[in-house]
């Protein structure tokens, strides 16, 4: 099974300055496209999840071959 990554770039909102990255996994449809058509859903669903932490970016990515999921 073929995964891509979501990677989102989160901020605390009590110290903006205090960022990190995330990394939500999905089975991969195809292309990066299906990744990005589906990403502001699961962003959506993380904030909430999250309620002390903004998301300023995102981008979709396949996996490093070596990193374990």
């Amino acid at each position: 099974m073929d995964m891509v990554d979501l990677v989102l770039t989160v901020c605390l909102l009590a110290n903006p300055s205090n960022c990190r990255d995330e990394h939500l996994y999905f089975e991969s449809r195809g292309s990066l496209v299906q990744c990005m058509l589906l990403a502001p859903a699961e962003i959506a669903k993380w904030t909430e999840q999250h309620p002390g932490r903004k998301v300023v970016k995102w981008k979709c990515l396949f996996p490093d071959n070596g990193r374990d999921i």
